[in-house]
């Protein structure tokens, strides 16, 4: 089986099963694990008192440490596993844990139902579980701008991008692009305690995802029917704050014309971001039921691409 079907099996898994409560209850979750080995790491060698040149080696050898042993785990289980239906379906149903399609439709659409009932602070604690702002600091329209740009970016960071380097080397490079994804998530932050230590990280994620988010965008946009989101794509992504988050983010903004972005809190800070399609008006309730569609969309349009590539690689 090529890595492309492969790749479409276990996100069909993924769609249909997600990661079964009574799974989790017996063995956890590979994103568990990697986080458990990143924090021991990040407690053991990042110390504060060590200067900034000491923590960023120290934070290249952590990240290197930890991106060869979830390689090195998934081209182990690839290696080992019987090349027989059942061999198959046991990486399949590796490799679509380290998928989150189905996971971010649930949780943007969590948010979305007590929106559109009106319940705001529901929404609020909903939102809270999928960014990382002050939720309490978000009206009805701030909530659905964190719900559709979280929807946006992760369609890339937590589909598209698994995807990709799936496709492109199998279930070894699919665990070794989840480890830089939650390396990133962890200690990849522009703060006192990780810009040091979390710098390498940050910018092998950068890396990782620059084909991945780019696709995305395209992929939404498309999704969209509406040429003219390519357009507010292409002129906005690049003014976001990260060179790859704005490009799922612009086209998710263009597809359904509003604004998105803009200034946002994180505890007590305040971060300036300009506007994805800042002409447009602010999001709604509605508008997080129509992103989900678009974004329905658009996951239909990769799966048609990913079935392309399976066909032509077996003929």
């Amino acid at each position: 089986m090529s890595a492309a079907a492969l790749m479409l099996f276990a996100w069909g898994l993924e769609i249909v099963l997600g990661w079964p409560d009574w799974l989790y209850r017996c063995i956890r979750h590979p994103v568990v694990w990697l986080g458990a080995l990143i924090a021991m790491l990040e407690r053991a060698l990042n110390r504060m008192e060590w200067s900034h040149q000491v923590r960023y080696i120290a934070g290249v050898i952590s990240t290197l440490l930890c991106v060869i042993i979830a390689t090195g785990a998934g081209f182990w289980g690839a290696t080992l596993l019987p090349a027989t239906l059942w061999g198959v379906a046991v990486e399949a149903l590796i490799a679509s844990s380290l998928i989150a399609s189905h996971s971010l439709h649930a949780h943007v659409a969590g948010v979305a139902r007590p929106l559109v009932m009106g319940d705001v602070e529901g929404a609020r604690a909903a939102v809270s579980l999928i960014v990382g702002r002050d939720p309490n600091q978000l009206d009805e329209a701030g909530v659905a701008r964190a719900s559709l740009e979280s929807l946006a970016e992760n369609a890339s960071d937590g589909v598209i991008a698994p995807l990709f380097w799936g496709c492109l080397l199998g279930l070894p490079g699919l665990a070794g692009y989840k480890a830089i994804n939650t390396l990133d998530s962890m200690i990849g932050h522009k703060n006192k305690r990780y810009t040091a230590f979390g710098g390498f990280a940050a910018r092998l994620d950068d890396a990782a995802n620059l084909i991945p988010a780019r696709l995305t965008g395209l992929l939404i946009a498309a999704a969209s029917f509406n040429p003219s989101v390519f357009t507010v794509m292409m002129r906005d992504a690049r003014h976001h704050r990260s060179p790859n988050a704005g490009w799922p983010e612009a086209s998710m903004a263009g597809g359904l014309g509003v604004r998105l972005s803009g200034p946002r809190r994180y505890g007590s800070h305040v971060s300036h971001e300009p506007w994805l399609n800042g002409a447009a008006s602010d999001p709604q309730a509605v508008d997080i039921v129509t992103g989900l569609t678009l974004y329905r969309r658009a996951m239909v349009l990769a799966a048609i691409l990913l079935v392309i590539i399976a066909l032509e690689l077996k003929a």
